[in-house]
Order: C-alpha cells, then sequence, then structure tokens
C-alpha cells in the first residue's frame, strides 16, 4: 500500500489505513535508529530539502538525521541567507529546488496554507514541518506513535490536551488524527487560548483543568508561547503556572498507567513541574526519539512512491 497523496500536508484528509501504515513502518524504522548501524540505503539517490521560514531545532533535525539514515542528501535551505532575502517568493524557490531534482521539500512556513501552495505549483512531495496555527502533522503522528506504543492502539481512549489550544497546530493535527482512529480529545486552557467552536472538530472543551485529566490515559501539555504574553492573552507565566500547569496531583486524577507527553520545548514550571516532566510516566524524551521513526517512514513512502 502507498499514500494516495505525493505530499502530507496535514491529517484532516488522511485516512486511517495511511495513517495506520506510517505508524506501522516507523515501528520498523525505529529498530534502525536503536541500532549501532544507523545507515540503510533505502534512499539512495534521493535528495531531501528542509526549508524553514520559522525556528526549529527537534524538527528540522529530526528530518535531516531520518534522510541521512536512510542515505538521502539532505540539504537545510537557510532562509535568511537565501534568494528568500532577496524578495524571491515561494513558488519561485520550489520550482529552483525542483529544477534541482529535490525529491521532497519539508517546509515550516509562519502562513497557514503556504504548504499547500508549494505543493500545487512542484512536482516534489512537500511534507508539512508546521504552517501558522493550522497543522503540524508529523508531530502529531509522533505523538500517536508513542501512544500506540505505550497503549497498543487508540480505540477508547481519552487524551486531554492542556494549554494554548488556540495557537497549537499541534492539537488541530493531534484532534484529527487521534479522533480518525478512535480515540476522545479533551480540551482546557485560559479561555482566551480557546478557539470558538473547535468542538466541531470531534473534541470536547472542558471546565476544569481536573474534569479534562480524570481517567485520562493520555496527559499533554503544549507549549506556551512566551509571545502571547505580550498581547495579554494571560497575565504572567506564574498565573498560568498555579491555575493552567500540570503537576503529580494532576496525574493522580488519571488513570494509574497513564502517560504524559508534550511537543516541548517545555517550559518547565510553567506548563509542568519538573517531577512531572522527568516522572516515570513521562514520554517527552521518547516523543524525540520516535519523531525520527516517523518521519523516516514519511520519506521512505513519499521518495518512493513512483
Amino acid at each position: 500500500m502507498k499514500l494516495r497523496s505525493k505530499d502530507l500536508l496535514g491529517l484532516e484528509h488522511v485516512e486511517p489505513d495511511e495513517i495506520t501504515l506510517i505508524l506501522d513502518l516507523a515501528r520498523d524504522m525505529k529498530k534502525i535508529v536503536l541500532s549501532n548501524m544507523k545507515r540503510v540505503n533505502y534512499l539512495q539517490g534521493r535528495s531531501v530539502v528542509t526549508l524553514f521560514y520559522e525556528n526549529s531545532t527537534r524538527t528540522r533535525v529530526s528530518f535531516e538525521f531520518a534522510a541521512k539514515y536512510m542515505g538521502a542528501h539532505a540539504v537545510n535551505v537557510a532562509v535568511s541567507t537565501s534568494s528568500v532575502a532577496k524578495g524571491e517568493s515561494l513558488i519561485d524557490t520550489g520550482r529552483t529546488l525542483d529544477m534541482m531534482g529535490t525529491d521532497i521539500v519539508v517546509i515550516r512556513h509562519s502562513q497557514p496554507g503556504a504548504p499547500h501552495l508549494l505543493a500545487r505549483n512542484i512536482q516534489a512531495s512537500v511534507i508539512n514541518a508546521g504552517d501558522g496555527m493550522h497543522e503540524h502533522p508529523t508531530q502529531a503522528l509522533l505523538d500517536m506513535f508513542t501512544i500506540r506504543e505505550a497503549k497498543g492502539g487508540f480505540e477508547g481512549l481519552k487524551v486531554a490536551i492542556i494549554g494554548d489550544i488556540m495557537h497549537s497546530r499541534v492539537a488541530r493535527s493531534n484532534i484529527y488524527g487521534l479522533g480518525k482512529m478512535g480515540a476522545k480529545v479533551y480540551l482546557y486552557g485560559p479561555s482566551t487560548l480557546m478557539p470558538p467552536g473547535i468542538e466541531k472538530m470531534g473534541c470536547r472543551v472542558c471546565s476544569s483543568i481536573e474534569e479534562a485529566v480524570d481517567c485520562a490515559d493520555v496527559v499533554m501539555g503544549l507549549r506556551i508561547q512566551r509571545e502571547r504574553l505580550k498581547k495579554a492573552l494571560i497575565p504572567s507565566t506564574e498565573e498560568y503556572s498555579k491555575f493552567f500547569g500540570l503537576d503529580t496531583n494532576h496525574l493522580e486524577l488519571a488513570r494509574k498507567d497513564a502517560i504524559v507527553m508534550h511537543p516541548g520545548p517545555v517550559n518547565r514550571g510553567v506548563e509542568m513541574t519538573s517531577m512531572l516532566i522527568d516522572s516515570e510516566q513521562s514520554k517527552i524524551t521518547e516523543q524525540v526519539r520516535n519523531g525520527v521513526a516517523v518521519r523516516m517512514a514519511l520519506l521512505y513512502l513519499l521518495a518512493g512512491r513512483e
């Protein structure tokens, strides 16, 4: 089986069987990540370009490792020193990369829909590594892979997502992906950071943090972006931590075998206490490793689509 599209632009229109395919293949790819010889030739002769218009460490580096582990040529385009800084449009940049023989472009952009625009105008496959407040599909897929490893599946699971839902592309992709696979997503956060009508996506907005985490199988925190403070959407990190931060007392309300997750980077003592981050139930560091495996699977499926 192959993915239906040449691109991965979001999970809204990805089918459950495609998600299962990616996660199954990622399980095999993780064996390579864990091995002493992190080098196979699955993508020998292929080229992967990371084109990031926003800062990133985890996502960009994991894509580059994923490409190199499978023998592909990995190139990072530093947007600030590229022709983009001279005024080149996104489409022209993409077409330039196309003419150089690029097979896959991994793009992060501040504008929602930018990866979709690029995908319509180039022959190379496009992977959305985060577009504005829209989606971050590969983060959701690695989250789902981590959940499946711990829980064995998704059907009937309660997943609590706590934090800045409004600006979180991670939350949106997880709502789409987890919902398609049978999990139930519960949200909680400041009212100023909760988008109106988000329940239409198939999730539930809770009235308290206790309601969200009660009997949850997965408790996921989201990063508070400090620029939100300047816009007065939350009073201070101290007040946010007091009313919306997760700690071990909250975890006691969840199921005994609940896991703790966060897309990273974590603001310790704000979204979560260090005790929770470093607890045995935390899968935060494992998410990073799983991200490489999931992205290896995606590169393999898209580069080998012919």
